[in-house]
């Protein structure tokens, strides 16, 4: 690696951040470890747009730490509705738990005990090390990756553990000398990979701006900027079909917790049978007595199928996963009455209260869309 780079790389992405860097985000220039971590967990995997909309509200309604670990799995699972990958809001909550056991309330600093906390990584240990107590750590996220792939002409797939590797050791070479420069130039980092040196349409690339890197840019001065980073060719994703009842009585719909390992594990969603791979794309029609008892816990068909006299096949949602594709065949089912359930996983709910339970996106907008239709036959 040449010591030109190491020696001038900060320095000039702090330069570039001061000109062209993204400012006014709500969890810029907040050193709260626990305002950080939030966020930083939020934008895996979420685009910045929908978590501008979405941050403010979560730490308006878990302001503290203490607040997140007190509150109920299920009001958390709510509140991240609509995120996705609902792991995340599990983990929050199990480590603002261990955060209030283990340190009295207090974000350790020490970005090793930062990563031994649940659902919290390498990368964004560096990165709340960094923010809110000016660790010397590194951070290696998508973003990252791509800028040192294509800065050092990186060969091999990025998932390869010895290219991963590498890229940590170059993150770490790369750091500022001076802590009290960490949060901005890990700010700028984050901010170079978003904007300028992105997947598809990099600056060098458009020729509409100059890269401050583009004489050390081993992937520009060699006209491959495009080829990095190296990375291992998808199959295509499977797909596959099941059945969902939605169970009706009056202005109730019977919901089922989803078991916490699970898709969507902790959220409540409707009665579903096991997936299977989709083969035709044609809906097999099933009797009563087959959808409930391939939906239903066993114990419970019985009583289902006297109070459920038909089901009616209703609409079939696809949702797209990141490695799967599911085609939802929903059977709606009237029930003559709201019989409960000792089963502690099956809950009958109001449409009004559907917005206290942590749903499934495409699940959430089949329910709204009851709601609404319930409040416009009252109306007229």
């Amino acid at each position: 690696m040449s010591k030109t780079i190491i020696g001038t790389f900060a320095k000039k992405l702090i330069n570039w951040h001061a000109r062209s860097g993204r400012s006014g985000l709500p969890w810029q220039a907040n050193r709260d470890p626990y305002a950080v971590w939030v966020s930083e967990i939020m934008l895996q995997q979420t685009q910045v747009a929908t978590v501008l909309e979405r941050y403010p509200r979560f730490m308006k309604r878990f302001p503290t730490v203490k607040k997140l670990a007190a509150a109920d799995i299920d009001e958390v699972l709510a509140e991240w509705a609509g995120l996705g990958y609902y792991s995340r809001a599990r983990n929050l909550h199990a480590c603002a738990q261990q955060i209030m056991n283990e340190f009295a309330g207090k974000f350790p600093s020490d970005p090793l005990l930062l990563e031994k906390l649940k659902g919290i990584g390498r990368s964004t240990a560096g990165a709340i090390a960094a923010f809110a107590f000016h660790e010397r750590a590194p951070i290696l996220d998508a973003n990252v990756k791509r800028i040192l792939a294509r800065l050092f002409a990186v060969e091999g797939a990025i998932q390869d553990k010895a290219v991963n590797n590498r890229l940590w050791s170059l993150a770490t070479d790369l750091l500022p000398e001076n802590p009290q420069e960490m949060s901005i130039y890990t700010q700028a980092l984050m901010d170079f990979g978003a904007t300028w040196c992105t997947s598809r349409k990099p600056v060098c690339i458009s020729g509409d701006k100059a890269c401050p890197f583009a004489k050390e840019c081993q992937a520009n001065l060699s006209d491959q900027v495009l080829m990095f980073p190296q990375k291992q060719v998808k199959t295509k994703s499977p797909e596959f079909d099941c059945n969902m009842l939605l169970i009706r009585a009056g202005n109730a719909i019977l919901l089922q917790k989803r078991p916490d390992k699970a898709i969507w594990g902790g959220l409540w969603s409707l009665p579903e049978s096991a997936w299977s791979p989709r083969l035709s794309g044609e809906v097999k029609v099933l009797g009563l007595k087959d959808l409930l008892s391939s939906a239903l816990p066993a114990e419970l068909v019985a009583t289902c199928r006297k109070i459920c006299k038909s089901a009616v096949q209703g609409t079939q949602i696809k949702h797209v996963f990141t490695h799967r594709r599911l085609w939802m065949q929903i059977w709606m089912l009237e029930a003559l009455e709201k019989k409960e359930f000792s089963n502690p996983n099956l809950e009958w709910v109001p449409l009004s209260q559907i917005g206290r339970y942590g749903l499934p996106q495409p699940i959430k907008v089949l329910l709204q869309g009851l709601s609404q239709a319930r409040d416009d036959d009252s109306r007229n």
